[in-house]
């Protein structure tokens, strides 16, 4: 059965698991690469939400699981607003696919 988790420091993201999201403690880059690595071993994965300020420490780690798995992967921010990786991403898949950025520059 899938699974949507939520991936990030745990007391932003505990509120997650009121609305069914599995939770997984990650306040690192390192955590994070042991994190993701448990979702590849699961196969259960279908949704995974990172936290914007884990994300940015190990970007790589990310990239990997992407090719590895089939989950929905993105990054929401933390309480301390946004860095926008989640858009950048986005921004560089949509210039990767048309060859064109359409969503303009920050």
């Amino acid at each position: 059965m899938s699974k949507a988790y939520v991936v990030g420091e745990k007391p932003l993201i505990s509120g997650f698991k009121g609305v069914g999201f599995e939770i997984i403690h990650a306040n690192d880059g390192d955590s994070l690469t042991r994190a993701l690595g448990q979702l590849l071993r699961g196969h259960d994965a279908s949704i995974v939400l990172i936290t914007e300020s884990v994300a940015a420490e190990n970007p790589e780690a990310i990239n990997n699981f992407r090719e590895n798995s089939s989950a929905i992967v993105t990054t929401i921010p933390t309480h301390k607003g946004s860095i926008h990786l989640g858009f950048s991403e986005m921004r560089r898949m949509v210039e990767y696919s048309i060859g064109v950025d359409m969503l303009g520059k920050e």
